[in-house]
């Protein structure tokens, strides 16, 4: 069964930095696109970043030159680079993944910016 596990989260202060990381575990299918998500409280999740298989990446305009998306095939991890972090970006980040046209989510780490 494809398991994720995210790690990384914590307490930062205003401008400070994370990284997050994805590892997907017990999967022999290559994985085409992986995600960051967030959810803030009272708020619905969005879609912060993504990358394709081919390293093509997206991000959300609230983030653009803030966070860096990246993946390492050999190690079927993923990351999220979280630079200038604003209370705003207060939220549990949650890794996806696609596998064979399925999703698959992580369980989510915390990130809390104070100010």
């Amino acid at each position: 069964q494809v398991q994720l596990v995210e790690s990384g989260g914590g307490l930062v202060q205003a401008g400070g930095s994370l990284r997050l990381s994805c590892t997907v575990s017990e999967t022999r299918s290559s994985i085409s696109k992986m995600y960051w998500y967030r959810q803030a409280p009272g708020k619905e999740r969005e879609l912060v970043a993504q990358i394709s298989e081919g390293g093509s990446t997206n991000y959300l305009d609230s983030v653009k030159g803030r966070f860096t998306i990246s993946r390492d095939y050999a190690k079927n991890t993923g990351y999220l680079q979280m630079t200038a972090l604003e209370p705003d970006d207060t939220a549990v980040y949650y890794c996806s993944v696609i596998i064979q046209n399925a999703k698959y989510w992580g369980r989510g780490t915390q990130v809390t910016v104070s100010s």
